[in-house]
């Protein structure tokens, strides 16, 4: 087996970006005092002396984005003469509980509205909800973390353009499950445009369990909301207000049930995909705002992976999207993680281990565990943080080893 690469970006004493060069010479001239260490996760070196615009490699730089609205895939891939050098590839995990902080915020506002004093309520008093061309939160804050990763690798290495997947998603063809002809997205697919007279016109105004027809009909999600149930009509089924009670708790044992008296499923959850296709035009102005957009798809995505024998990956379609056959794709992945710009512990530190800082524990078992700090308890010089494969938590700080100090993004190994 091939050891896996990783390679340090290098800047000369003014801060001018370099060509990266392999950790194992990164260290090399840290050991020589002839360059500091900017940067240990990613490595990032620079140099004790200024190199002349002459000296340095003028070799195209692309970087390659894979947009997702789960994951999003970034590699950098050097196009040189002879071979093409995969310099850094990641997959970036975005934050998806922006929706829920949102909702708790507007439950304050709304308690203290109503509980503390009663005022009137007010409506479109919120111009910048009503802007043109807003976004949402939610879906605004996944592509501002792709551009605030992209700036940070900005600086360490002069990216030459860009190459973005240019997502087109129908939404129709994924809720039908068929090609719709032109006149057919005029028209609704469904019987009403309420959600629940919809699902209720189509099992004929009846409850589907035990088939009464004159009582009180409940509209019920067969795979629940807690559970990422969708609120499509493939995942609504009516019934009685008594059928309807007794998968109360219980809807896990209901669900084959109904999904087969339906002959539907729930396996189309599109919410991703809408948040890939409405941000997809703000993300791409952005980017070429930084410099040159080239714009792929995802039937050339695919060809390339196959045709050049690489696995599977959100990082790896990356490099498929540069247009770049690389040298080999054996290189060190990374998992990013873009930080809330405001941190909310009370406590500054613990033994001088501050919050969100990577750390290394052994646990008496022999196990070894590294991850970013997630509280702190000063009474008891204890603290939590989060591995890739377990929440620790109180564990002695005494005992903890300090890594790094993270700042604004989380910079985390894959195989740690």
């Amino acid at each position: 087996m091939t050891e896996t690469q990783e390679y340090a970006f290098v800047l000369d004493s003014n801060g001018k970006q370099l060509s990266p060069t392999k950790v194992v010479k990164a260290w090399y001239l840290i050991r020589k005092k002839r360059a500091t260490l900017v940067s240990k996760y990613p490595i990032v070196i620079q140099l004790n002396r200024t190199i002349s615009d002459d000296e340095i490699c003028k070799d195209e730089i692309r970087c390659g984005i894979d947009d997702g609205g789960l994951h999003t895939g970034i590699a950098l891939v050097q196009k040189c003469q002879t071979k093409n050098k995969v310099l850094f590839r990641s997959t970036i995990e975005q934050r998806n509980d922006v929706k829920h902080l949102m909702d708790v915020r507007r439950g304050y506002r709304r308690y203290h509205r109503y509980h503390k004093r009663y005022r009137q309520a007010r409506f479109n008093n919120r111009s910048s909800s009503k802007r043109k061309g807003r976004i949402a939160p939610s879906i605004l804050q996944k592509r501002q973390a792709t551009i605030r990763v992209i700036n940070k690798l900005n600086k360490w290495i002069n990216i030459t353009n860009y190459w973005l997947e240019d997502v087109a998603i129908d939404i129709r063809v994924l809720t039908d499950g068929y090609k719709s002809y032109s006149w057919q997205y005029q028209k609704s697919n469904r019987l009403d445009e309420n959600i629940r007279k919809a699902v209720i016109l189509r099992d004929d105004c009846k409850c589907k369990e035990c088939g009464k027809a004159n009582c009180k009909l409940e509209v019920h999600h067969i795979k629940p909301r807690r559970l990422g149930g969708s609120n499509t009509l493939g995942n609504l089924i009516t019934l009685c207000e008594k059928c309807h009670q007794k998968t109360e708790g219980n809807e896990e044992k209901y669900m084959q049930h109904y999904f087969a008296m339906l002959n539907s499923s729930d396996n189309k959850n599109l919410n991703y995909a809408q948040y890939v296709m409405i941000g997809k035009m703000w993300l791409r102005e952005q980017l070429s705002s930084l410099g040159l957009l080239h714009l792929t798809n995802g039937g050339d995505t695919a060809n390339k992976r196959i045709d050049w024998g690489i696995e599977k990956s959100h990082s790896n379609d990356a490099i498929c999207i540069t247009d770049c056959i690389p040298d080999t794709c054996n290189i060190k992945e990374w998992v990013i993680k873009p930080m809330r710009r405001q941190s909310k512990a009370k406590t500054d530190n613990v033994l001088g281990i501050k919050h969100r800082d990577l750390v290394e524990y052994t646990f008496k078992n022999g196990e070894t565990h590294r991850g970013y700090v997630t509280a702190l308890y000063p009474e008891l010089n204890a603290l939590n943080f989060q591995s890739p494969t377990k929440h620790c938590k109180k564990v002695n700080a005494k005992k903890c080893k300090l890594l790094w100090n993270y700042s604004k993004i989380y910079w985390l190994d894959n195989v740690s």
